[in-house]
């Protein structure tokens, strides 16, 4: 199995479970292909979103493209007009600071519970898939670079025991992963990505419970501290105030 084969499994995987919509649905592949799309940037901010060309595309009616669109609105990621169009919003870095915030007190408690297993064990997969993750980087592959870090932060959330909250929160997330694939192509953003996961997984693994704490922090506030320079590079992502 080659490295994009495995991630796209696991990234497949992942989705089974994070859907808010029935995976293996007619509504549920829509959505989690839309979702993908908005995410990866494939479809930017302002992209107008045809129900009737989306349900010919997907070979389904137009009432699961509804369905998918209406989970969308709901995480902010499409606006509907009603009478008029849908589209895709731009990035709300008010609803991004909001996400990071919850996910970075959940996160701190799945790495310092890791930390006090004891359990080499454990971190097997997540260091399985930052070996992955380097070889994208080397590759400078962005998409596969981005799957992979996805799983690597899953991973650990799997090893603890509360994947389902990896699931509440990366529902709440498409702002912030907008953001995210924005500012990965700057210069050393990769190696800095890398450089910390490997300080991450090394604290845990070495039970050092306060440098646990400090990269995790300064991981996850990497990007909405680079937000004023990723809006001065895309304006056309975010509206005036950076708020959709």
């Amino acid at each position: 199995m080659t490295v994009s084969s495995l991630s796209e499994a696991l990234v497949k995987a992942s989705d089974e479970l994070s859907g808010p919509i029935q995976h293996g649905s007619a509504a549920g592949r829509v959505y989690s292909r839309l979702r993908r799309l908005i995410i990866s940037l494939d479809m930017p901010p302002d992209t107008v979103l045809s129900r009737a060309d989306l349900a010919k595309e997907h070979g389904v009616s137009q009432s699961p493209v509804r369905e998918a669109i209406q989970e969308l609105e709901k995480e902010g990621l499409v606006v509907s007009y009603p009478q008029s169009k849908t589209l895709v919003t731009r990035i709300d870095i008010a609803r991004a600071r909001e996400t990071q915030f919850l996910r970075l007190g959940v996160e701190l408690e799945v790495a310092k519970t890791l930390a006090k297993a004891r359990d080499p064990e454990l971190l097997l997969p997540t260091v399985r898939i930052l070996k992955l993750q380097k070889m994208a980087g080397e590759d400078r592959d962005i998409p596969e670079f981005t799957s992979l870090d996805r799983l690597f932060h899953l991973s650990l959330f799997q090893a603890a025991g509360v994947a389902s909250l990896w699931h509440l929160i990366a529902g709440r997330s498409g702002h912030i992963d907008r953001l995210r694939r924005l500012n990965l192509p700057d210069p050393g953003k990769m190696a800095n990505v890398l450089d910390l996961h490997e300080k991450i997984l090394t604290a845990i693994s070495e039970s050092r419970l306060e440098d646990v704490e400090d990269h995790v922090r300064t991981h996850l506030s990497g990007t909405l501290a680079s937000v004023p320079a990723i809006m001065k590079l895309h304006p056309e992502f975010f509206n005036d105030t950076g708020v959709s």
